[in-house]
């Protein structure tokens, strides 16, 4: 019998929900371009309800209890003294998701010899050494665009949100005034700007068929260039660098895997090469931004605004910077956890998991890694490396 150890974010600090503002979700059956939805033979729980935090469990107890396996769920992930190091040891399955990462370092790997399976639940599994799990033999798997479609909508959000200058017009409402002025001495119109993605993968093309009707400009830069026909459709124009993308852009949206060849990515150089009072919305991963550079991007004005919704390591000090810089719609890690989004990466991994214990295949898209090599998705998307470095440091802050 195996031991799968699932790792989640807290439950609300008013305690598990008793009730929610819905009564359901909306039916949909499959993805744009025809992907289906994940498909077990089975779900444990009703669509719509809090299944990400420690208290949902994903709906997987009843399941795998019932075949006898154990399963452990806690949110307690960094250090050496956590329950997640500690619960590691004898696993043979781990279950995280991207907003509240289980860093599965190589280190970690190492202190794991039964360990053959890493499974997202969702989508980017940048917290895994995939380096180490390419050496050791192992699986990894993701749920992929269970959520896809929700982040694209967050992102648009927050493309209207900083171009309109959202939140500071609400904060004035909250604190009783009328400041007309102060509202939209910073709001424009997102009409007829050029608006860029990094990476038009399912993300990034869905925030593109989302803009088209703002009357913008399209652009994109992608290592896989769209079918001519879909360019067409959208009008949308592709650059071969991201530098020769930004340097026409008044908003740029990151929408790119995190690995070793996009760490770093938008450094103080790439940022320099952006127009003056652009906008960068990041939704992918926090560690394609230099931290530091982004802050003082908005500081001198070169960015008009950075939202995002990704941050390293996660979940991130009350001292980071992106909390107080200015000019700033930084959310924490929730754009791909909806409610909808959590009723279809938690019926994708058990979904895996069918797979896993009665030996079928798991389907081609969810596979990141698989018989020492990257595979399925993780060949598209992904480059072979390690993006876990530094997560030590959410060790230093879990108690403050």
């Amino acid at each position: 019998m195996a031991k799968i150890v699932c790792v989640l974010y807290d439950d609300p600090v008013d305690g598990y929900p008793t009730s929610y503002a819905r009564g359901g979700l909306p039916k949909i059956d499959h993805y744009p371009g025809g992907q289906t939805l994940p498909t077990p033979q089975a779900i444990d729980f009703q669509p719509g309800i809090l299944l990400g935090s420690v208290s949902g469990e994903l709906g997987l107890r009843q399941y795998l209890e019932s075949l006898g396996h154990t399963l452990v769920v806690t949110s307690d992930k960094d250090g050496p003294d956590s329950v997640f190091e500690r619960e590691l040891q004898d696993a043979e399955i781990v279950i995280s998701q991207p907003f509240w990462p289980a860093y599965l370092t190589a280190e970690r790997m190492a202190k794991a010899p039964r360990l053959k399976l890493a499974i997202t639940a969702g989508i980017g599994s940048d917290h895994v050494d995939l380096q180490a799990a390419i050496d050791r033999g192992m699986t990894v798997a993701e749920v992929t665009y269970c959520n896809s479609i929700s982040v694209s909508e967050h992102v648009v959000m927050m493309i209207l949100g900083l171009v309109r200058n959202y939140i500071p017009s609400y904060q004035w409402v909250v604190k009783g005034g009328w400041n007309i002025a102060d509202c939209v001495a910073r709001s424009y119109d997102v009409e007829g700007m050029h608006v860029g993605t990094v990476a038009a993968g399912r993300i990034g093309l869905a925030v593109l068929r989302r803009l088209k009707p703002f009357d913008v400009h399209l652009h994109y830069h992608d290592r896989h260039r769209l079918p001519e026909a879909v360019e067409k459709e959208l009008g949308v124009m592709w650059h071969a660098t991201v530098e020769d993308m930004v340097k026409v852009c008044d908003v740029v949206t990151i929408n790119c895997p995190l690995h070793p060849e996009t760490e770093n990515l938008f450094n103080e150089k790439m940022l320099s090469q952006m127009k003056h009072g652009a906008y960068l919305v990041n939704t992918a991963r926090g560690k394609i931004c230099d931290r530091d550079a982004v802050a003082r991007a908005l500081e001198s004005g070169q960015l008009a605004g950075y939202a995002g919704d990704v941050w390293f390591p996660q979940p991130a000090p009350k001292e980071h910077p992106w909390r107080t810089m200015p000019h700033h719609g930084m959310t924490p890690h929730i754009a791909g956890t909806s409610l909808s989004a959590q009723a279809r990466y938690a019926a994708g991994t058990r979904e895996i998991l069918e797979c896993w214990f009665e030996g079928r295949p798991i389907r081609e898209e969810y596979l990141i890694v698989d018989g020492g090599k990257l595979a399925g998705t993780g060949a598209h998307s992904y480059s072979a490396g390690n993006a876990t470095g530094g997560s030590e440091e959410a060790a230093r802050f879990k108690n403050k």
